[in-house]
């Protein structure tokens, strides 16, 4: 990865986190620590509180609710994007342009707030560009 900034969805995170989670583990692991290395990575308070709910209730074995504390403690130095009231609008007319999820608006709209390049996930179609945003599915390759 290069200097620019990447957004991280909820998913690359719950995988980097989740050894139960086969190859994508591997794979959102290395991203991770590449973003780490980088100090390049970009959240979001909805990511962190979407891999709260997934990491202690979802997964197959769901973690302490301590050592999720924990993990997300850790993210604090990467920049967090927070929702205000102009996000939900902005979230809310890329629903309908895009025709997405209200929540995959929210993410897109946390991302541009942040000056990304792109998006990391496997919740939108690999290859789209949103709002000037590349999406980019790291499991596919």
């Amino acid at each position: 990865m290069n200097g620019n900034k990447n957004f991280i969805d909820t998913n690359i995170l719950v995988y980097g986190h989740d050894v139960d989670a086969g190859p994508k583990h591997q794979i959102a692991q290395s991203i991770l620590m590449d973003l780490w290395k980088q100090r390049n990575g970009v959240i979001s308070v909805q990511v962190l509180q979407e891999f709260y709910a997934t990491m202690t209730r979802k997964i197959l074995r769901p973690l302490p609710p301590k050592e999720i504390r924990n993990i997300i403690r850790n993210y604090f130095c990467w920049p967090v994007e927070i929702s205000d009231p102009l996000s939900i609008l902005n979230a809310s007319r890329l629903e309908e342009t895009y025709r997405i999820s209200f929540w995959d608006a929210l993410i897109i709209t946390a991302a541009s707030k942040a000056g990304v390049e792109k998006i990391l996930t496997e919740g939108l179609q690999s290859g789209q560009i949103i709002e000037g945003i590349r999406i980019e599915n790291p499991f596919l390759s």
